[in-house]
């Protein structure tokens, strides 16, 4: 037996999905998992940054150099002009950043089919290497520290994690002689 069409003016009701949320919530978070993740699997896009101001500078990612930054003076930076860090409880060995330190710290590390980093401008080639994280990337090191950018720096010149205490230690900017620069 058929019903029969509802008439102009009344109302109908449908029967609540049970399954109409999780698939959909389930969708969103994978949207937004993958959206947050790199080629290689690592959160290291800030897609909450400023979309105006000064331009990235036109170098590979790779390539460490030494620029003036933020009144510090002259510190790392990428070939792109962004300021790299240090983590001191890394004692000049390996990283133990990873996790939510890694999605705030991004690790520099050789895109693939890289295999040694680019000694820009002020770099002392024999400092820079590599060095294998927990996750097969090879880092970029400088006098075996491992190198990191801080996400709120969107620019040349920036340089806001400089001496913080974050994650289990402090940050510090780097000199070309491979020594940690701590004025702030």
């Amino acid at each position: 037996m058929r019903r029969p069409p509802p008439s102009p003016g009344s109302r109908t009701r449908r029967a609540p999905s049970r399954y109409r949320w999780p698939l959909g919530g389930a969708l969103i978070v994978l949207t937004v998992t993958l959206a947050a993740c790199g080629s290689s699997g690592a959160a290291v896009h800030d897609s909450f940054g400023p979309t105006s101001g000064p331009k990235l500078e036109p170098g590979p990612t790779y390539e460490v150099k030494v620029a003036n930054v933020g009144g510090i003076g002259p510190v790392l930076v990428t070939g792109q002009g962004l300021t790299l860090y240090l983590f001191v409880p890394d004692h000049q060995s390996r990283s133990i950043c990873s996790g939510m330190c890694a999605v705030q710290w991004p690790p520099l590390v050789l895109p693939k089919g890289v295999s040694r980093p680019l000694a820009g401008p002020g770099v002392k080639a024999a400092l820079l290497g590599t060095s294998t994280r927990a996750d097969g990337t090879m880092q970029i090191t400088y006098n075996h520290w491992p190198l990191y950018r801080w996400l709120p720096d969107h620019y040349p010149g920036q340089a806001t994690g400089q001496g913080l205490n974050n994650l289990g230690g402090l940050w510090w900017v780097m000199n070309a002689d491979g020594a940690a620069v701590t004025t702030k």
